[in-house]
């Protein structure tokens, strides 16, 4: 493997020469750069950033960890913090936990062992499970970000679930819809709860009782959420229509009615929390609350780069507000 100081000896310059080309810290004359960039190039050389930050004490790694990077909402994030921290001179080092709390902690560490500067985690876990996350993370800045709990001693960055599950469920509720069930998430999950509270409230608003018959865990899985939409379908007294808490569990209810053979909205109405690019492609294009996924990696990295740069001010809640996105897979009841 080739060193710097290797690529001094191809170019002919001093080791000093190689590392401010690499760091920008001094100028470098535009001769002597092209020379020690051309040595780099032929022989392979890539620095050691994490020998780099232990050196100068900082490092241009921070860590992302987000629960299932099939969802298209933490694929949309990731690319959305991705994009922005290369902005920033940032490089993001991506872990997966599958929704284990377990993987979530060994990624906390992993990302500590690697010298990363903070590390921005949507946490798939418990209340309690999070502040074991925020311990792990030591000094190292960590920010969360959706499912973050109130009691959470860390920055966080949330959109307004129960406002998101409201705009759906008064959506649905606008056609004279009665009988409305939900696919729900996993309860240990803040944000799943914030989300039921919604549908309730709404509910409540309208003068409706919520039946416990109605109300069905899919936890945020597409197979799970095809049992749990199956299920709703086979009750005798049938809902005339679904509010579904995430878009994962929309493709799994949506499974379930075209196995159950019935049309949208004719036979039954169905809204959603989060949008994503198919959505309008499924026939009928479907009505969802859309999370300003943008505006959430903004604010956690800002909030990172806060802390990196000093900032020791009480932890933080940012609160952005969701979109309701009128398609066509609402309707009157049968």
């Amino acid at each position: 493997m080739a060193t710097m100081k290797d690529v001094a000896r191809l170019a002919s310059v001093s080791i000093a020469t190689v590392s401010a080309t690499l760091s920008g810290a001094s100028f470098v004359s535009p001769a002597l750069k092209e020379r020690v960039l051309a040595a780099i190039d032929e022989l392979g050389y890539a620095p050691n950033a994490i020998a780099s930050g232990l050196k100068s004490g900082k490092s241009s790694l921070i860590g992302l960890v987000v629960p299932d990077i099939t969802n298209p909402f933490f694929t949309e994030l990731v690319h959305a913090v991705q994009r922005k921290a290369a902005a920033a001179g940032f490089t993001v080092l991506l872990g997966v936990s599958d929704d284990h709390a377990g993987a979530e902690a060994d990624l906390i560490r992993l990302m500590r062992s690697h010298q990363a500067s903070g590390t921005i985690i949507s946490p798939g876990s418990s209340e309690e499970d999070c502040g074991k996350l925020i311990e792990i993370a030591g000094k190292m800045p960590l920010v969360m970000l959706d499912n973050a709990p109130p009691s959470a001693r860390a920055d966080t960055v949330v959109i307004d679930n129960r406002k998101a599950a409201q705009l759906a469920t008064d959506h649905i509720l606008s056609f004279g819809h009665r009988r409305v069930a939900t696919v729900s998430g996993p309860s240990h999950r803040f944000v799943s709860r914030e989300r039921l509270y919604g549908f309730e409230a709404s509910l409540e608003n309208h003068g409706i009782e919520p039946l416990p018959d109605y109300v069905r865990r899919g936890d945020f899985h597409v197979a799970e959420a095809c049992k749990a939409g199956l299920e709703l379908i086979n009750l005798p007294d049938r809902p005339t229509a679904i509010f579904v808490a995430n878009n994962q569990m929309l493709i799994g209810v949506m499974q379930a009615v075209a196995q159950a053979g019935l049309s949208v909205p004719r036979d039954i109405s169905i809204a959603a929390i989060d949008d994503f690019p198919w959505a309008p492609a499924f026939s009928p294009a479907l009505t969802t609350v859309r999370q300003p996924i943008d505006a959430m990696a903004d604010a956690a990295l800002s909030c990172l780069m806060s802390r990196l740069n000093g900032n020791s001010e009480p932890a933080q809640r940012i609160l952005l507000q969701p979109e309701l996105v009128v398609r066509r897979s609402c309707g009157p009841p049968p």
